[in-house]
């Protein structure tokens, strides 16, 4: 009798411990935003995306389970400047007309510092180069907001390169924000 009781144990703990492990799959709220924050001329500026998708799924007891794959549609991009507004979707800079949209996906999750941080691939412009980000994430019961952060070259993807090139007009920095809310699915 106490091996059969032993083995049942044994046996619900085996299948509890792989649902323990597993990251929650969240949906992503209509309230979340994807920005960037570039300069020109000396001055910051900053813009939005207004169409894109995410996957998220995240553990933040085991970010190696998580996952992040992240769509953006490099048309919807938005900035107060006219001129800048016009000249972003263009082929000098994310060239919408071929590459329409940019992609990201998590390849793993790491701490630093007591910081998670969530290394990824970025494709930009047909170009795919490794990304690092900052990760804040704090549920809240079923809800949960995740704040990522990182910075990007954005002449190692091509954007603003040839005439544009100079960093002392365009800054080479790019510095990548979103703010997710989210609801466990």
């Amino acid at each position: 009798m106490k091996t059969t009781i032993r083995f049942a144990a044994g046996a619900l703990l085996a299948l509890a411990l792989p649902c323990a492990t597993l990251a929650a799959d969240y949906a992503v709220q209509p309230a979340s935003t994807l920005g960037f924050t570039g300069s020109f001329q000396g001055a910051s500026f900053d813009g939005s995306f207004r169409q894109w998708h995410a996957v998220i799924s995240y553990d933040p007891a085991q970010p190696a389970q998580s996952k992040f794959d992240v769509e953006v549609a490099m048309a919807s991009v938005a900035v107060s400047d006219k001129d800048q507004q016009g000249a972003l979707p263009g082929k000098d800079f994310f060239d919408v007309a071929q590459y329409p949209s940019a992609h990201f996906v998590s390849t793993g999750f790491r701490n630093v510092g007591g910081k998670v941080v969530a290394d990824g691939r970025l494709t930009l412009r047909g170009v795919t180069r490794p990304v690092s980000l900052a990760v804040d994430f704090r549920p809240q019961g079923r809800n949960a907001t995740l704040d990522v952060d990182g910075t990007l070259k954005r002449l190692d993807f091509g954007v603003g390169g040839g005439d544009y090139a100079d960093t002392s007009v365009i800054g080479a920095d790019v510095k990548i924000r979103a703010h997710l809310e989210l609801v466990a699915k």
